[in-house]
């Protein structure tokens, strides 16, 4: 969904207010390819049109799909956020006074508002590093396979520990068996 900056004039008085239910499957799944799936976007809110900016407030309801981050296994994770965007052509920016918090502030590059680009682009910032299923979130399972398993960075400090205490230093090896050699000896 897009606004001219010319329709948005209109505006002025009171706010523009929508609701409306995009697709944007295919282009996220192009923007991010760990993206399996996307449900319908719900997207409600208003454009307050100033003189000096365009501000953008909407919630956003959604359910991504992504693979979890230990099993691949499809996790399906719910979306339910508000945004709250301020726009500006460059002439408005220019002329913002030196005391105004500029880093708050996007630039519109065409003489148009885009809420589907204002949507993916909060939806790919909401996608969280990890994603777990419900099974490796309780029982802390980990992958694992022929000859090899996904351990947690404590079991592998732990094993690193063992192996070091278990690992004798060869020259004191040589003097484990002498010693050995006289206690025969003594006997």
């Amino acid at each position: 969904m897009k606004w001219s900056l010319v329709e948005l004039e209109k505006y002025q008085e009171t706010p523009l207010q929508f609701s409306e239910t995009l697709d944007l499957k295919r282009e996220l799944m192009n923007r991010d390819k760990q993206i399996l799936d996307l449900s319908s976007v719900k997207v409600e809110g208003m454009v307050v049109v100033e003189d000096t900016d365009y501000i953008l407030h909407y919630t956003v309801e959604t359910t991504i799909t992504l693979p979890s981050s230990r099993s691949l296994e499809p996790v399906e994770l719910p979306m339910n956020f508000s945004v709250d965007e301020v726009f500006m052509t460059p002439e408005q920016y220019e002329r913002l006074d030196e005391s105004a918090q500029t880093e708050d502030i996007l630039i519109l590059e065409k003489q148009q508002l885009d809420l589907n680009d204002s949507v993916m682009d909060n939806i790919l910032l909401r996608i969280p590093l990890q994603v777990f299923t419900e099974d490796e979130k309780q029982l802390g399972t980990m992958p694992s396979g022929e000859d090899w398993a996904v351990i947690s960075e404590d079991e592998y400090n732990q094993q690193k520990e063992t192996e070091k205490e278990e690992t004798v230093d060869p020259r004191m090896k040589n003097l484990s068996s002498l010693l050995e050699d006289l206690e025969e000896d003594d006997s």
